[in-house]
């Protein structure tokens, strides 16, 4: 384990490292957001990641979903997220949900340290926090359509009180802009889980203004 996770050993430390082997997070949503979020975490030496979704690979997926190839095709997201990381870290456990975020609610058991927002569903990141709330859980939510993004670690901040929870179709979307978001919420879930410091309950606010300006604005959120 020393010789796979040298470099970070060397960034924090070989107690850390071997901490994040008894951390358990889950991935909500194997999409866009998910897939990044799945190569950058599923590597790092935590030790128990959960994939949940529903979903089958797309040919529109794939331009922006970076874990999928064309020949995953009609294949479940869950599934193939796990295989990835599996033949990329053999210190990982992976629990694939094939369901929606209220069956996983219904067959957990584990103890859980942290959420990963990947959806796209305003409905069913106010169930991701209602749930993290109701086992003291932190939680990240990401969203990115356009050229824009947003992130926030959620710890006592209501979603619903910050979000207005309606449907809406997202707009268009590349994939560099949603690996960016994706790498925010992952640095967040590291540092958390490494127990450095993260700055909780503020929207971080990422966007390109009409110059091409990369712009991060942060807003405090109210809490209960």
């Amino acid at each position: 384990m020393e010789n796979y996770f040298n470099r970070q050993i060397k960034l924090w430390g070989l107690n850390t490292q071997k901490s994040l082997q008894d951390k358990h997070i889950v991935i909500v949503g194997c999409g866009g957001l998910g897939c990044s979020l799945a190569y950058a975490l599923g590597t790092s030496g935590i030790g128990h990641i959960t994939l949940v979704d529903f979903d089958e690979v797309g040919i529109h997926n794939i331009h922006r979903q970076i874990a999928f190839t064309l020949k995953d095709e009609g294949a479940k997201k869950c599934q193939v997220l796990k295989d990835i990381i599996l033949s990329k870290n053999k210190f990982v456990k992976v629990t694939a949900i094939d369901g929606t975020f209220e069956d996983f609610v219904k067959q957990n058991n584990s103890n859980i340290d942290l959420i990963l927002d990947a959806t796209d569903n305003l409905m069913v990141r106010k169930n991701i926090d209602d749930y993290a709330k109701s086992i003291n859980t932190p939680w990240i939510y990401g969203s990115v359509e356009e050229f824009h993004g947003q992130v926030c670690f959620f710890k006592e901040s209501k979603f619903d009180s910050v979000f207005s929870i309606k449907d809406r179709t997202p707009q268009g979307i590349a994939c560099p802009i949603v690996m960016q978001i994706a790498s925010t919420q992952a640095n967040l879930a590291i540092r958390y889980l490494c127990n450095m410091s993260v700055k909780k309950d503020f929207l971080n606010y990422i966007f390109y203004d009409e110059d091409g300006e990369l712009i991060i604005q942060k807003f405090g959120l109210p809490k209960e």
